[in-house]
C-alpha cells in the first residue's frame, strides 16, 4: 500500500471562502458569531478565522494551543481535559473559551461551532479522539506519535482521505530547515545511494522497565480517571501513570521509540525511497529480580532497546538496513568523524551511509557530511526546497492556514498522507520489542525476526505478534 512523499512546499494564504460554498457548508460557518462582529481594525470574517477545539490542553496540549494562537486567523474556542488542574494555565491563557472534560460531548454539542481539533492527550486516546472529529468533517492536528498502534494509524490515513479534511501530525521539526537542507545535500549525489541509517535518542528520561505501580490511591477531586482511560481497560489511578509518566507504560504510552522516532527517523523517511518495512527484530534491556532470575515487567516499556528494520527500496536499488538505539545507546562512531567532534547532539542524531558518503545530522541542528572537511572542500547545493516560514514554529501556523484555505489547497509538512505510514514504521519497532521474549527457552529471550507483510498490517512468521498490531478498546469506545 505504497503512499506518495509528497514535496516540501512553502504555505500559502488562500480564502477559505469559496470551499465553504463549494462544500456546502456556509450556512454552518456564519452561524458562529465573528470576534469583531462591527468590522474595524483586526476584523477577521467567519470565513477567514479558524475555531479550534483542544483535546489534553495541559502540557504539551499548552503550547500547541499556543502555537496555533501565533496565526491571527486561529480563535481557540473550547478546552477540553480530564484534569482541571493540568487545564488551569490553558484556561488562564484563552478564558473566552468554553470548557468540556469529555470530548465525545464536546463535539456534539459544538459540532456547529468548531472548525478543527487539536489532539494533545496521551498515546492511547490520540486515535478515538481524531477519528470522532473527522467523522464529524473536523481538521485534526495531532501530536506524535499520531497513534498508539498500527491499526490506529492506517485508519486515521484512510478516514483523512475519506472525509476530505486538513490533518498534522505534532513533530514541528518536520517543519524545520535542517531536513530541507539535507534532503538537498542528498537529492544533490553527495552521499550516493544510501544502503544503511542509524538513528539514537537519549530518551526515557521518566520510569521505564520497572515493577507494575502497586497500591490504592485516591483519585484526585480534579481528575476524571475514568475519561482519562477511555479506550482502555480499566485500572486503578495511580501517579505513576498520570499526568506525565503514562509514556513509560505499554497501556497508555509508546515508551523513548513513541516519542522520539517522529522526530529523529523524518529525515530517513521523508528523504529516502522509502515507506513500509519488510521486517524487524530487536533487543532489549534485560531486568533481573534475582540471580538469574528474569524480571516479568510486562506492562513497562524497557530501559533500552536496538530495533533492526530492514526497508526495500521504492526505487528497486536493493534495501536500507536501518537501526534505531535508545535509552542512551548509541552507534559507532564513524571513522570519518574527528574525535572532538560530536556524535549528533551527544543525545540525539542520525547517520545516513551512502555508497559516496556520509552525512550526520539532527532535527534541531543543520546536517553534516563526513568527513567535516567536505563541508569547505565540496560545492555544496544551493537551496532549493521552499522553507516553512518560521520553521518548526511554522508548523502550527501552516496548519492553521491550510485548514482555512480548505481540503487539497496548501502542501504541509506532515500530513496524514505522509504521517500514516510513517507511524507506521516506527510503531514496527514496539510490536518488536512487546513480542521480545514471547518465543524464549529456558526463560531467556530468543530473537526471533519478524516478517511484515504492511498490505494486511500482518507479521507473517509468529502469530503471537499479531496481538500488538490493533488494540482492544474496552465498550462504549471504538474508531
Amino acid at each position: 500500500m505504497p503512499f506518495q512523499k509528497l514535496p516540501i512546499t512553502k504555505t500559502n494564504n488562500l480564502s477559505r471562502r469559496g470551499f465553504i460554498k463549494s462544500a456546502g457548508l456556509a450556512a454552518a460557518a456564519f452561524s458562529i458569531v465573528p470576534r469583531f462582529v462591527l468590522g474595524g481594525p483586526g476584523f477577521l470574517a467567519p470565513s477567514d478565522t479558524l475555531y479550534i477545539a483542544g483535546i489534553g490542553v495541559g502540557g504539551k496540549g499548552t503550547s500547541d494551543l499556543t502555537g496555533f494562537a501565533r496565526n491571527p486567523k486561529a480563535k481557540i474556542s473550547f478546552l477540553c481535559d480530564i484534569d482541571d488542574r493540568q487545564a488551569q494555565e490553558s484556561k488562564t491563557n484563552f478564558p473566552a473559551a468554553k470548557s468540556y472534560k469529555d470530548f465525545r460531548v464536546m463535539l456534539d454539542k459544538e459540532a456547529k461551532n468548531i472548525d478543527a481539533v487539536s489532539v494533545s492527550t496521551a498515546d492511547h486516546t490520540h486515535a478515538v479522539a481524531a477519528m470522532a472529529a473527522m467523522q464529524r468533517g473536523k481538521h485534526v492536528y495531532v501530536q506524535k506519535p499520531l497513534t498508539h498502534d498500527i491499526y490506529e494509524a492506517r485508519m486515521l490515513t484512510e478516514a483523512a482521505k475519506k472525509y476530505k479534511v486538513v490533518t498534522q501530525m505534532g513533530n514541528q521539526y518536520a517543519s524545520a530547515d535542517f531536513v530541507r537542507t539535507a534532503k538537498e545535500y542528498v537529492d544533490a549525489g553527495l552521499t550516493g545511494d544510501v544502503h544503511t541509517v542509524s538513528c539514537w535518542s537519549n530518551r526515557p528520561v521518566w520510569p521505564q522497565g520497572i515493577p507494575t505501580p502497586t497500591g490504592k490511591h485516591e483519585i484526585p477531586k480534579e481528575v476524571d480517571w475514568d475519561l482519562w482511560l477511555g479506550p482502555v481497560k480499566h485500572v486503578d489511578y495511580n501517579p505513576a501513570y498520570h499526568p506525565f509518566n503514562w509514556r513509560g507504560w505499554w497501556n497508555f504510552g509508546t515508551g523513548a521509540l513513541g516519542d522520539m522516532a517522529c522526530h529523529i527517523m523524518d529525515a530517513a523517511f521523508r528523504i529516502l525511497p522509502i515507506d513500509f518495512p519488510s521486517e524487524v527484530e530487536c533487543s532489549t534491556t534485560t531486568a533481573w529480580s534475582d540471580f538469574f532470575v528474569m524480571a516479568d515487567y510486562k506492562d513497562s516499556c524497557p530501559a533500552s532497546s536496538i530495533i533492526h528494520l530492514k526497508f526495500p527500496r521504492t526505487d528497486g536499488k536493493g534495501n536500507i538496513n536501518f537501526t534505531w538505539m535508545d535509552g542512551g545507546l548509541i552507534p559507532k562512531r564513524p571513522d570519518e568523524l574527528l574525535p572532538d567532534e560530536l556524535m549528533g547532539d551527544g543525545g540525539n542524531g542520525y547517520i545516513f551511509e551512502g555508497t559516496k558518503g556520509k552525512l550526520i545530522g539532527n532535527y534541531e541542528r543543520p546536517p553534516i557530511l563526513l568527513p567535516s572537511k567536505r563541508m569547505k572542500e565540496e560545492a555544496l547545493p544551493k537551496p532549493t526546497l521552499a522553507r516553512v516560514a518560521g520553521g518548526e514554529a511554522g508548523h502550527y501556523t501552516q496548519w492553521v492556514d491550510a485548514c482555512i484555505a480548505g481540503y487539497g489547497k496548501v502542501q504541509l509538512s506532515s500530513p496524514f498522507e505522509y504521517a500514516g505510514p510513517f507511524t507506521e514504521a516506527v510503531l514496527m519497532g514496539n510490536l518488536a520489542i512487546r513480542s521480545y521474549g514471547m518465543d524464549a527457552e529456558k526463560g531467556f529471550p530468543g530473537r526471533k525476526k519478524l516478517l511484515w507483510d504492511a498490505k494486511n498490517m500482518k507479521i507473517t512468521n509468529f502469530d503471537a505478534a499479531n496481538q500488538f498490531v490493533k488494540s482492544e478498546y474496552r465498550p462504549g469506545w471504538s474508531l
